[in-house]
């Protein structure tokens, strides 16, 4: 039987919450702030300016504060991996059978037979820095050494929110008026950001746009009723 070559060069996606989920989320949640942002405002009785005012604020606004929180949340989580590295290297120095043992073990849970769980554990403890990656690897689930950039994602996050939020934006900016028009425009922005992260996924294009539709849907509702009722009250 003819063996068939295989190209064992292959490339998956960023699933390490990197640049990935950064720019997703920045990218909803531009898209969804700044529709209920107009839904609320126009719900209110707010004319083009005061829409294109609030609409601005919000996206500068969000987009710095997504990307601060993402710097701080990724800086943290990197920090809090390397602390988790300097306790399994100690571990792993004062208590070397133990940690061995404890390897082969997860070896065997995996479905290795215990001779074989065992002599991978004996050859990965040889090299005590491998030792160190290896239980951090299978305890934590990350790899120490391929931690995500927090400038990555906060570049990611602060760009795609931008982008998301001038979405809904774009009939005021080019001088139409209309409400209807607007929340149209960032609907089509939801559905079809939506279908480009099923891309990454294995759910269907139109079942993920539906999804973002939904949310943006959800959002834009309570803040047009949050925004007639303050209108209505303050006319009065």
């Amino acid at each position: 039987m003819t063996q068939v070559p295989h190209d064992a060069v292959h490339h998956h996606s960023d699933v390490s919450g990197g640049w990935l989920r950064a720019a997703v989320f920045g990218a909803m949640d531009g898209l969804v702030t700044n529709i209920a942002l107009i839904a609320g405002v126009g719900g209110g009785g707010a004319d083009r300016s005061l829409i294109i005012l609030t609409g601005m604020a919000g996206l500068v606004a969000g987009a710095f504060s997504m990307a601060l929180g993402e710097f701080a949340s990724v800086d943290t989580q990197n920090d809090a991996v390397r602390h988790e590295v300097d306790v399994e290297r100690a571990e792993i120095r004062r208590h070397p059978d133990a940690e061995r043992a404890e390897l082969a073990d997860m070896y065997q849970e995996m479905g290795l037979t215990r001779p074989t769980a065992e002599a991978v554990a004996e050859e990965v403890h040889r090299d005590p820095e491998l030792a160190v990656r290896v239980h951090i690897t299978q305890e934590l689930g990350v790899d120490p050494d391929d931690k995500p950039s927090p400038w990555t994602a906060a570049f990611s996050s602060f760009l795609c929110f931008a982008i998301g939020g001038i979405v809904p934006l774009i009939p005021y900016l080019l001088g139409s008026s209309s409400l209807v028009l607007g929340l149209s425009v960032g609907a089509v922005g939801l559905v079809v950001a939506g279908a480009l992260t099923a891309r990454f996924t294995t759910r269907p294009w139109w079942l993920a746009g539906l999804r973002q539709l939904m949310f943006g849907a959800i959002a834009a509702g309570a803040t047009f009723v949050v925004g007639s009722l303050i209108g209505v009250s303050v006319a009065g």
